[in-house]
């Protein structure tokens, strides 16, 4: 009986061993149970299976608990326990479900090991279940639970926990409230929540500080999250290498942060690391080594680095990527010899930043020859050379090398397909694009926003229009604005631009998907080529009211449209009003006065442009030169030229001779126009005969016209233009025997002239679908 004296003797001598870990004195005492029939007394066994599982001895403990003839609360949550502690869910949660009760000792056990092994939705399930059974979470169950939700990003479920907290007085532990901040940063509420649970905390330690100071980092809170390490260093609380890490991941670069202040900033806790004697800390190394990697001062970095008393494959990786980013590749190749000599092994990231740092200097041979000295390259390493490929227009590399991915029996995952199927639309290959949809489909991968996209710009770049069309209607569940803005540039492209519009308004009038800057640079271009004035100002308002009209792309539309649609005071008002002009802007105002005859104002703001600093390009210098053949500024036109290759060097083309041809052709000075085009490398090009031979016909110089017509004839004699031109040039001056003579030579020659074509629109298919 467990209240005899023997009993007693037994139990304290359990104990004892238990205490001194004696486990084969334990053995022994077990053994004489058996035999005594002491093992069916449930408090002894209690201390049997307390001796087996603090010497770790699983096997005996699994033994004396299965063995046991009646089990108590205790037996159940003794070994609950130590399931949980060897880190056995399955047997964890055998136990636990077949517990006829259970405790706070039993749901905290079982929420712990799953927070621990991952499974935090089904540790929030749990707790759920717990609180309904109306048992009241300890301070460990909180920070396991809060913990949860802070990785999953629960922050409601997170908010009931606090709501319990402050009901049971936890919320004053500095465990829980530690537990409170983590959850909040992790969920982006600390300026919400976070800081009123910091400032309720009595007893704040440097736990709490660095949560805080971590999640105003996470929200972009950068002055508050300075303000904050600066209360942290005032109040004496001790600063720890992890705090130091968290202050210098708001010294990174982002989006509205001045580099330059980042930059000191990130020099400051330099400073302040090593004031504090943390210069040896592997973590908080590598931290400064990301800074000044995303701040661009690898000569900081390689400081850093040199002086690193320990470094890991992350150091290394640091580096290498950062000079990738700088176009260092050769700095990022050397980094990688290094670290092989030193003994440490690359691994896939490693290999994956050298190619990025080789892809984007344009070192294609060496990216080629680090990428075959990889062991045995995984998909991500695939991935990373097939998107370099790709990105830098190797599209048929790209395809080549997917094939050999395919020989090493590698499954291609979303990213490797939805780079082969770019490739296969910039290359306008149809067959591969076919492969790559029954890929996808046998991989179930078809129904990925990504694979509609690319399945869209295959068939549309090879005007498969109804193809796209049926893959966008097959998938419209998983439809992104990606997928629809792929088929609305799609068509687009096709030339079908009224069918563009309305997918777009029936996108818009979907109210799931809103337009972005995309979607309304591709409308507003399909505005352009129907000259739909009325749309294209519907659209510049919605727009403006969207929040995308200082985006360049847009704002290169917007202008485009204008000048397409004669307006051009509205575009140059348009114009006037963006404050970061880049060239393309600038070429597309030039072209649009170019094009409404307004030649003086092109060069006057090709002039402009230069002032502004802008550097021009080729298209530049075709608009401008554009300009002045249209307008008669011969002169201005030829100095034009002339300054291309002396102040700007660049190399004038086909086109800009073209222009200046026409320049001269259209002023009469049709000798200097035959000169030119014989001096240029150009003078085999027809184009070039073509345009002096049109201005043969409009000054009536049937001489040259027919000089200029035996090039042509030459240089192609299936060309109907030569001809038509030349008989144009006859009747122009009442030669109609050489005009009818020519008729019948283009008939001996067999030269059928090209039909012509217009169209015309009758009122407005597009007005009531566009109706505000």
């Amino acid at each position: 009986m467990r209240s005899g004296g023997g009993n007693r003797y037994f139990v304290n001598l359990l104990r004892c061993y238990r205490d001194q870990r004696c486990k084969l004195s334990g053995k022994i005492i077990h053994g004489f149970m058996v035999r005594t029939g002491l093992d069916n007394d449930t408090y002894i066994c209690n201390r049997l299976l307390d001796l087996y599982i603090e010497c770790g001895d699983g096997d005996y403990a699994r033994k004396v608990f299965y063995g046991m003839s009646q089990r108590d609360v205790y037996s159940w949550n003794a070994f609950l326990t130590f399931s949980c502690k060897a880190g056995d869910l399955r047997e964890a949660c055998e136990v636990f479900d077949g517990m006829p009760d259970r405790d706070a000792v039993s749901w905290n056990n079982m929420i712990s090991v799953l927070v621990r092994k991952g499974l935090d939705e089904e540790a929030l399930v749990v707790y759920g279940k717990m609180v309904c059974g109306g048992f009241l979470p300890s301070r460990f169950t909180l920070a396991s639970v809060l913990s949860a939700c802070g990785k999953v990003r629960g922050g409601v479920f997170g908010m009931r926990c606090h709501g319990v907290a402050v009901k049971t007085g936890l919320d004053e532990n500095i465990f829980v409230g530690n537990a409170l901040l983590s959850m909040y940063a992790k969920c982006g509420l600390m300026m919400d929540y976070g800081v009123r649970v910091f400032e309720s905390l009595s007893g704040a330690n440097e736990v709490s500080f660095t949560a805080v100071i971590s999640g105003l980092a996470r929200e972009n809170r950068v002055l508050e999250a300075v303000e904050m390490f600066r209360s942290m260093c005032q109040k004496g609380v001790q600063v720890d290498p992890v705090c130091l890490s968290n202050i210098l991941s708001i010294s990174t670069p982002r989006e509205g942060c001045d580099s330059s202040s980042c930059n000191v900033l990130g020099k400051q806790i330099h400073s302040l690391a090593l004031r504090f004697g943390f210069v040896g800390d592997l973590h908080l190394n590598n931290s400064l080594l990301e800074i000044y990697a995303k701040n661009k001062d690898m000569s900081g970095a390689e400081l850093i680095f040199a002086e690193m008393p320990e470094v890991n494959v992350v150091s290394w990786n640091i580096m290498i990527a950062g000079f990738g980013q700088e176009y260092r590749s050769d700095k990022s190749v050397e980094y990688l010899k290094r670290m092989i000599d030193s003994g440490v092994e690359p691994n896939e990231v490693t290999y994956i930043s050298v190619l990025g740092a080789c892809f984007r200097s344009g070192d294609v041979e060496n990216a080629r020859r680090i990428f075959s000295s990889i062991p045995q390259p995984r998909v991500r390493a695939w991935n990373a050379m097939l998107s370099g490929y790709s990105k830098y227009e190797h599209y048929e590399e790209a395809i080549n090398n997917f094939r050999q991915m395919q020989f090493q029996n590698l499954k291609p995952d979303i990213t490797t397909l939805s780079v082969i199927l770019s490739s296969c639309a910039r290359l306008r290959f149809l067959e591969g694009g076919k492969q790559i949809h029954g890929v996808a489909i046998r991989t179930k991968s078809s129904k990925n926003s990504h694979i509609v996209s690319g399945l869209i710009a295959v068939y549309t770049e090879c005007e498969k229009v109804e193809i796209s069309e049926s893959v966008f209607d097959d998938y419209n569940t998983v439809l992104d604005i990606a997928c629809w803005n792929s088929m609305i540039s799609g068509l687009s492209r096709n030339k079908l631009d009224t069918k563009a519009l309305m997918l777009f308004r029936r996108m818009h009038q979907t109210g799931v998907l809103f337009p972005n800057e995309t979607s309304y640079a591709i409308v507003l271009s399909s505005c352009s080529r129907l000259c739909s004035l009325v749309h294209g100002r519907q659209f510049h308002g919605q727009v403006v009211q969207s929040g995308y009209v200082s985006d360049s792309f847009v704002e290169t539309a917007l202008t485009d449209m204008y000048c397409k649609c004669g307006e051009i005071d509205s575009a140059r008002q348009f114009f006037d009003t963006v404050s970061w002009k880049n060239t393309v802007i600038w070429n597309e105002m030039i072209h649009g006065y170019a094009h409404n005859g307004r030649g003086d104002e092109a060069v006057d703001l090709y002039r402009e442009m230069l002032s502004a600093g802008e550097q021009p390009d080729r298209i530049t210098f075709v608009s401008v030169l554009t300009a002045c053949s249209h307008s008669g500024l011969v002169d201005t036109g030829l100095e034009i030229l002339s300054s291309m290759q002396r102040d700007h060097g660049i190399e004038p083309e086909l086109d800009h001779y073209i222009c200046i041809v026409d320049c001269l052709g259209r002023a009469g000075r049709l000798e200097d126009a035959e000169t030119l085009a014989e001096a240029t490398p150009y003078k085999s090009s027809s184009v070039l005969w073509e345009i002096l031979l049109s201005s043969c016909r409009v000054h009536g110089d049937v001489s040259l016209a027919r000089r200029v017509a035996e090039k042509l004839m030459r240089l192609d004699p299936q060309n109907s233009a030569a001809y038509v031109l030349l008989s144009n040039a006859y009747s122009s001056v009442r030669q109609w025997d050489d005009a009818a003579a020519l008729q019948g030579l283009m008939n001996k020659n067999r030269v059928h002239k090209t039909p012509g074509h217009s169209w015309t629109t009758y009122g407005n298919a597009l007005d009531s679908t566009f109706q505000k």
